[in-house]
């Protein structure tokens, strides 16, 4: 009989980066030969926490993936009600996402109920340990998370370290693997057309939700500086507000950015990353705070140099001058980094791409939560 492997995490009809890597991992364990399911939330959030418009994805259901919509992250009943249906399915191993406190009590009690069987492995894929935003209660609720979990996997020596500081627990520290799942590169020309951009303007991309933890406000003062200006550079935003857009809105206003910028606030279904990246000069990433980023391997998959700020796990990432360049989080800095990815030119830039990105693979994800050597 096959092995066991649940995945606890978002995933469709959820949408988002979280939900597209499980999908991605469950196919992966689905090649490796595993029985797979995933355990995705009826409710994830309620409304009130949840920033954006929607929670729910408009593409379809992805293929060959079995997926059970069922944990409600505000109900305890259904909490047991899950670790029970868990514990006595047996599986080999659960693989649980954690990305933020206030879904430590849901999945800390299933797998505790889970725990009970003494056969299943507890595996946490631990995006965050400290969130990003700050509340009242978030250690009393990540204490109550961690207590079941056998092994940890974070993809960030920052969180890794966030996470020594609440438990000895074991852990192993993998690079984000590569989101291979969004299509195949396309040209430049063909991506532009798409997206009704202008086909020989330099245009660098701002990717994914917009927080202020991810330094947009940063860039656009970057925008401003004389030398991007002079250089006639454009900046395409592709990515819902989770911020007041007003805030934003405001700086454009301040330095008359309007003709530089190319506006796509909206969340982006799968079915269109594509065209985003590749249409794409570079990918500037001027985080003020980060763990990893799930943009990151993005860019390697359609081989993009990057700019990243000089924060969290990103420069490990990002080899300077070789896959992109690596900046302090201020707009000057920034500024002079684009400058730095135009002067070099994308070429410089491709070997070094191409080589880095072997490293990015599922199958090494999947054999450290297996614990295969």
């Amino acid at each position: 009989m096959k092995k066991k492997v649940i995945i606890i995490g978002p995933a469709w009809p959820l949408r988002g980066g979280l939900a597209t890597f499980d999908e991605r991992l469950a196919k992966q364990f689905l090649l490796e030969g595993y029985e797979v399911t995933i355990y995705t939330f009826s409710l994830q959030y309620p409304n009130f926490l949840f920033p954006g418009t929607t929670q729910f994805s408009a593409e379809p259901a992805p293929a060959n993936l079995n997926i059970k919509v069922c944990i409600n992250s505000i109900n305890p009943f259904n909490w047991f009600k899950i670790g029970n249906e868990l514990r006595k399915l047996k599986p080999e191993y659960i693989v649980v996402r954690f990305w933020m406190p206030f879904f430590g009590p849901c999945l800390g009690t299933i797998l505790r109920l889970v725990k009970r069987n003494k056969i299943t492995q507890n595996i946490c894929i631990a995006d965050n340990i400290i969130p990003h935003e700050k509340r009242l209660g978030d250690t009393l609720l990540t204490k109550y998370f961690i207590q079941p979990i056998h092994r940890f996997i974070t993809m960030s020596e920052l969180v890794n370290k966030d996470l020594a500081s609440f438990t000895t627990t074991p852990s192993t520290n993998l690079v984000h693997p590569i989101y291979d799942n969004f299509g195949d590169i396309l040209s430049k020309e063909e991506a532009r057309k798409h997206l009704q951009l202008p086909i020989n303007d330099k245009i660098i991309l701002f990717f994914g939700f917009i927080r202020k933890y991810k330094g947009l406000d940063l860039l656009l003062e970057a925008m401003n500086d004389a030398r991007i200006k002079g250089a006639h550079i454009k900046l395409l935003i592709a990515g819902e507000y989770y911020d007041d857009p007003n805030f934003y809105n405001e700086i454009i206003q301040e330095y008359q950015l309007q003709d530089s910028l190319f506006l796509s606030t909206i969340f982006i279904n799968d079915s269109e990353v594509k065209y985003y990246l590749c249409a794409a000069d570079f990918v500037i990433q001027p985080y003020r705070s980060a763990t990893q980023s799930g943009v990151t391997p993005l860019a390697y998959h359609f081989e993009k140099p990057m700019l990243v700020t000089n924060i969290g796990g990103l420069p490990n990432l990002v080899p300077h001058l070789e896959v992109g360049v690596v900046t302090a989080p201020n707009p000057t800095a920034i500024a002079t980094g684009i400058m730095t990815l135009y002067e070099l030119g994308e070429t410089h830039f491709l070997k070094h791409l191409c080589e880095e990105k072997k490293k990015y693979s599922w199958d090494k994800l999947t054999a450290a939560i297996l614990q295969k050597n």
